[in-house]
């Protein structure tokens, strides 16, 4: 039997042959139980993350006999990059898989704070793809490993409990669809493990290791930290203990914000003189919701564009604000916000 024949009937018994990759596809499936019968996207970059991701979906679609997409963005910042996305296309045939390339406009290409704006892009191209197809979920191959990076990132930005409680299993991107991270309690080595025994190869992509981005830096920090005794697990335990903690503000944050922000038409009322009584931390949060409802967005404005925001609303100098596409007007004990013309 060809290695070919072998690695696609490993998909197709659910790696029956493999201990610890069926211990691992038996976790991924209990992860995506709130996917049930419905169909998916994954989200691919050739990376082992994500090879591990769609070997594993692979295997449920055997199973479920259910319509699995697999998308790739070629954001065409590198000039590499699309002959890259025809050979993971190219890789992914090979055992049955069919790849779907997105690329943006080229005339919306990427030259300024690349790695949030290729993610903003990346978001916009698949949340327009499940429109498409009426798909309600992306799954992505977030693991452990970034969980860590994430807290570090936001712990250097000065974020508040909900920041540092890191990424979430579930979260909506928009009221359609939503972001399914079904691999956060996975190691990155155990991901590489999967793609290197189903695929035989991975692709590495050379940003990664560029010293210019942050998380890149902080790559490295969390080898140095490993190093002097402050290991993985640790910084997990920690993430968890401030998530419980974030899901107990949660529950208070939705009472605060539905007493206090009424929509009305295109448009929110805030009542701010009663949300001025409550901590900082609570301001930050009623108005980035209200900034990601109107917007319908997945992020927020930066906290420091919202603390500033709140110094100006403080101040009587000053009426009138602009931020996140949004105009600010303040009246009396009431903001409100409404999207720029």
């Amino acid at each position: 039997m060809s290695k070919r024949n072998i690695s696609v009937l490993n998909l197709k018994t659910n790696f029956k042959n493999n201990k610890n990759i069926s211990k691992s596809f038996l976790i991924f499936k209990n992860n995506i139980k709130i996917i049930k019968k419905n169909s998916f996207i994954i989200g691919v970059s050739g990376g082992a993350d994500s090879l591990a991701l769609t070997a594993l979906a692979k295997a449920f679609q055997y199973e479920k006999k259910i319509k699995v997409f697999y998308v790739l963005i070629d954001h065409g910042i590198r000039k590499e990059s699309s002959k890259e996305a025809l050979q993971v296309r190219k890789l992914l045939k090979k055992h049955k898989i069919h790849l779907n390339i997105l690329t943006g406009k080229k005339e919306a290409k990427i030259t300024k704070n690349i790695q949030k704006n290729a993610r903003d892009l990346r978001y916009k191209l698949l949340s327009e793809f499940c429109k498409i197809k009426k798909i309600k979920y992306i799954l992505t191959a977030h693991h452990s490993d970034d969980q860590i990076e994430t807290f570090l990132i936001r712990l250097s930005r000065g974020s508040g409990v909900q920041g540092l409680s890191s990424m979430r299993e579930a979260t909506k991107l928009n009221n359609n669809t939503s972001i399914i991270r079904p691999l956060l309690n996975f190691k990155k080595k155990e991901l590489i493990y999967i793609s290197k025994k189903i695929f035989g190869r991975v692709f590495k992509d050379p940003s990664n290791n560029n010293k210019k981005y942050l998380r890149t830096k902080v790559r490295l920090l969390k080898k140095v930290l490993e190093k002097s005794g402050i290991q993985h697990e640790q910084i997990i335990n920690s993430i968890n203990n401030l998530r419980s903690t974030s899901d107990t503000l949660n529950v208070y944050l939705r009472k605060i914000y539905q007493i206090n922000v009424k929509k009305k038409g295109n448009r929110l009322k805030i009542n701010f003189k009663n949300i001025s009584k409550e901590t900082t931390e609570i301001k930050i949060k009623i108005l980035s919701k209200a900034f990601k409802n109107l917007n319908n967005s997945y992020y927020p404005p930066r906290s420091k564009k919202i603390i500033n925001l709140i110094n100006g609303l403080v101040k009587k100098e000053q009426k009138k604000f602009a931020l996140s596409g949004c105009i600010i007007i303040k009246s009396g004990n009431f903001i409100t916000i409404k999207k720029e013309a």
